[in-house]
């Protein structure tokens, strides 16, 4: 049977052109060397050198040489790609989150985690919790980061940041008046634009009236057009907030409840891949550094 390790021991041999320059080449004391050639020329069936000086190959020699050549570097070059892989500097990584993460906390991560490794592929898929959810059960998405999952025993939810909700109003709105943060009887009176983010919320009084809304909307650019124009306030996390559209405002809130949890959601008999692993642990690092001037909350692992 031939083995690799021959072949590497008759390559030396071959362009050194003696036994003795190939063992110390090869860290290896001249009787091994030999008696691996003798090895195999028994397995290939035939001599390898004219003569014991291994200076001139037969037919067969030069025929096994360029072979063997081709046999080691496609084998090196294997070698060499699995471990690039393993060391998450080659493979492809889909990412599913939800807008607001897409948008204010995954480029600056996505930028410091790629620029050492140039060969990496990432696609990004923005989407509500729901379809993050969905897209990562189907595996269309290797790993996503939304709010926590319908009961499944196909998905883990791990927490990574908690965001707080504000109430997004036009500058026309009777709450523009008011200087303080927002409490509940301030918005006894409101018009609700309902959306997805804002289902969260887990507050009595707000969602009977919230789930009662006209109007709902899911694209946050046409749901800040409404608001915009007048057609009542929303409830947005904070880093959907982040660069609003001239004319409208995002005011704090003083009642509990008003936050919601997100976090990153994985297939629960999936081993995730080096590349996937890699990103989460960098991902968590970027997050507790910038959580705090974005006015969120980075949790512990």
């Amino acid at each position: 049977m031939l083995k690799l390790e021959h072949l590497r021991t008759f390559i030396t041999v071959a362009d050194t052109g003696n036994i003795a320059d190939a063992a110390e080449m090869l860290g290896r004391t001249p009787s091994a060397v030999s008696m691996t050639l003798k090895q195999l020329e028994g397995d290939i069936g035939g001599a390898l050198f004219q003569s014991d000086r291994k200076s001139n190959l037969t037919a067969l020699g030069r025929f096994t040489l360029d072979n063997a050549r081709a046999q080691i570097s496609g084998f090196d070059a294997s070698v060499r790609t699995i471990r690039a892989y393993a060391a998450h500097e080659i493979g492809r990584l889909a990412i599913a989150s939800v807008p607001s993460v897409a948008t204010n906390l995954l480029p600056g991560a996505l930028a410091t985690f790629l620029g050492p490794r140039p060969r990496l592929e990432v696609e990004l898929l923005d989407a509500d919790s729901r379809s993050v959810a969905r897209m990562v059960d189907a595996g269309s998405a290797e790993i996503g980061i939304a709010g926590p999952p319908q009961e499944t025993a196909r998905l883990t939810f791990a927490p990574l940041l908690c965001d707080r909700f504000r109430v997004v109003h036009c500058a026309r709105d009777p709450l523009a008046a008011i200087t303080r943060p927002l409490v509940w009887q301030d918005l006894h009176d409101a018009s609700f634009i309902r959306n997805e983010a804002a289902d969260a919320i887990d507050l009595p009084e707000l969602r009977e009236r919230y789930y009662a809304a006209a109007l709902m909307v899911r694209n946050v650019a046409s749901l800040l057009a409404m608001v915009r124009e007048g057609l009542g306030v929303t409830l947005l996390p904070t880093l959907a907030t982040i660069n609003l559209p001239p004319g409208l405002f995002a005011r704090d809130v003083d009642f509990r409840g008003a936050e919601r949890i997100v976090g990153l959601i994985t297939r629960t008999a999936s081993h995730p891949s080096p590349v996937a692993a890699a990103f989460v642990e960098h991902f968590r690092q970027s997050l507790a550094i910038s959580a705090p001037a974005l006015g969120i909350e980075a949790l512990p692992q």
